[in-house]
Parts: structure tokens; sequence; C-alpha cells
């Protein structure tokens, strides 16, 4: 029979094993290492209904790492609560230079029972699939950046670099690079070579945005990728990274709240009465934030609505069409006035990107509660 007492368990993941740490409630609680157990679903199991015949309540934690989240998931399919950490956000004292599993362990679970640890939020299995295929077609596109890289690199050392004025990768220069007569038969070779692994990477690159393609209609985030797309610059690809990475976002109560989770938020070290403001924090997630930052080189351009968008617009609520023509209309005057006070473009874009955060947090609104005001 139990103690009827509450304990908060702390777990050091890691691929082989896990370290296992306990801190039972109450200021004077004791805080003990359990040891290490197998990183398998059969031991873990094993350690939660040991721990659960002793203690009333028990809440477990754990770092987002390379382990992912099948650790939170069977822990709450055993019914008891478990929270996994942001690693970034973890209480560190200044002069602790040593690490290890069971110090880790012991770490988690003290901070866990204090109540010091930020949680994140953790996708369910079919989120975190979408969010597999949109980084595998991120690092498709990457790839494929990257062997044209080395084609012009390659072209350029043989002193042939494609005219500075003309665009890049268009039938027109791939045509040009297929009747480069190169002097020796080896260097054609590999030319050769390296535009087949371009054409491979193409075909790669396609077949995944098909599958995002295939896949978005039949995921629960679908209504909301169809409103992002009448946002101009943002089409299915783009929308669907969006959600993928930054999930569900009703979990966000205003608007700033999403701008410092993408890390648009100017960086602040301010003392006294001086107030020093430097660049953005660049926290949160990377992969969220360079897609909305492409999203806004759009905005530098006067408001319309292209014959291409047009359909886009249409499928959208009436209420996510007002606020996509505010953004606009918005953004571009906001982009213009940046640029006569003589900021870089690169800093105007990134201000722009920061608002359109926020129009997005609203498009949200309007999608999942229909009698929300149309604009943020």
């Amino acid at each position: 029979m139990g103690d009827y007492s509450e304990a908060f368990i702390g777990i050091d993941t890691s691929k082989l094993r896990n370290a296992v740490a306990i801190a039972e409630a109450g200021r004077g609680g004791e805080v003990r290492f359990l040891g290490e157990i197998d990183n398998t679903p059969a031991a873990t199991t094993k350690l939660v209904r040991k721990l659960a015949a002793k203690y009333r309540r028990l809440t477990f934690c754990y770092e987002a790492g390379p382990t992912g989240y099948g650790l939170h998931r069977q822990i709450k399919g055993l019914g008891f609560e478990c929270t996994v950490v942001a690693p970034s956000l973890i209480p560190k004292r200044r002069g602790d230079k040593v690490k290890t599993n069971r110090r880790d362990a012991l770490s988690l679970a003290k901070l866990l029972r204090a109540d010091e640890l930020t949680p994140v939020w953790v996708p369910d299995g079919r989120h975190e699939a979408m969010r597999d295929l949109t980084r595998a077609r991120e690092t498709a596109m990457l790839d494929l950046r990257t062997k044209r890289q080395h084609v012009s690199a390659f072209l350029l050392r043989l002193g042939r670099p494609y005219p500075e004025n003309r665009k890049t990768w268009t039938k027109a220069h791939v045509s040009w690079i297929a009747g480069q007569k190169l002097e020796h038969p080896q260097q054609r070779l590999v030319l050769e070579e390296m535009m087949l692994a371009i054409r491979q990477a193409q075909e790669r690159l396609q077949r995944l945005e098909q599958a995002i393609a295939a896949a978005v209609p039949e995921w629960s985030l679908a209504p909301l990728v169809t409103a992002l797309m009448a946002m101009r610059g943002m089409d299915l690809i783009s929308a669907t990274t969006l959600l993928a990475e930054i999930g569900d976002l009703s979990r966000f109560r205003t608007p700033t709240e999403l701008m410092a989770y993408l890390g648009l938020v100017p960086s602040e070290d301010s003392t006294g009465d001086t107030i020093r403001r430097g660049p953005i924090t660049k926290a949160g997630n990377r992969r969220a934030r360079r897609m909305l930052v492409e999203c806004s080189w759009s905005y530098q351009h006067p408001p319309r609505v292209g014959q291409a968008k047009q359909s886009k617009v249409d499928a959208a609520p009436p209420a996510v069409r007002e606020i996509a023509w505010k953004a606009q209309c918005r953004l571009y005057r906001r982009y213009r006035t940046l640029i006569r006070k003589g900021k870089l473009k690169t800093v105007a874009i990134v201000a722009i990107a920061r608002e359109l955060a926020g129009f997005i947090w609203a498009v949200a609104r309007a999608v999942t509660m229909p009698t929300a005001p149309a604009a943020a």
C-alpha cells in the first residue's frame, strides 16, 4: 500500500539507457538517484508501475532531444503527467562545470518540483509525421541548392561564369550549361554527373512536395492551411511548413507571444533608466522563422491579388480574406516607411516578418473562433 505522497521524477534520456532521479514533494522532501534503466518500453512501464505503487501522484519530465516524444506518449498512456522540457531554458548554475547523467536527472527532478522548467508543445503522432515530411522536403531543397552551387563553382573555376544580370537555373541557364564545350573529356564527365545529381535532387523534391499536397487534406490543420494560403507570399508548402513547425497556434494568448516564440522580437539589455535593444533574439523554431522571413519578401510590392492567387483567396472564409488584404496594405506601407528611414532591406523584411506573425495569429483565431474579431 502506498503512502499517498507526491513525487517528481526527472529522466535524463539517451540512446540506450535512461538515468532516473526522484524528488519527493515538499521543501524538505528527499531527493535521490534511482539508477539507470534500459531505454525500452518494457523497462519504462516497470519503473512507472513500481513508483505508482508507492506514491499517490507522479509527475515525470525529460529534456526534448533526439530520443523524440515516444517516452512522453508512453507515460501519458499509463495515466501519468509527463513534461517535455526546453533544454535551452533549463536554469543552470554559472560555476557548475560538471555534467553527468546522474547530476542531470537529479537537477531535472528538483527543478520540476520547484516548477522552474519550461515545457515544449508536444505534437501528436500525425502532426509529428507531417513535421517529418516538411523537414524532409527542406532537406531535399537544401541538397538541391548545394548541388547547384557545386556546378556554378565548377564552371567559375574553369573561367565560365554565367552573366550576373541574368537569372540562374532557368531553362535558358540549363541550356547554357549543356552547351558548354569543355577542353577535357574528364571535365565533361564531371559536369554531366553534377547535372544528373541535380535532376535527381529535383525529382526527390517534387516527390516530397506531392506527398505534402496529398497529406494535407486529411490533416487536422487543413482548414488553417487553406486560410493561410490566402495570405500574400504563402503557398501550400510554406503554410504547411509553418503550421507543422509551430503547431497549435491557440496556445499563444497574444500575437506578441507568437512573435517571441519565433525569435522575431528585439533582444534587450537594460539597466535602470538605460534601455538598449539589439538584434532579434533568434530564439525558438528556426525553420518557422526562416520560412516566415521568406514569405515576407513579397510585401515589398504594392498590394494586389494576382490571377493565380485569386482562387486561393476565394477559398478562404470572408474574415480571413479581410485579414489578408489588411496585411497587404499595412505591411507594404510599413516596408516603404522603413526603407525611407534608411533601413537595410534585410532589416526591414525581418520587421515585416514580425508583424506578419501577428496577422497569422489573427487568421488562426478567425478560423478556430469564427466569432472572434477579424483583425489582430
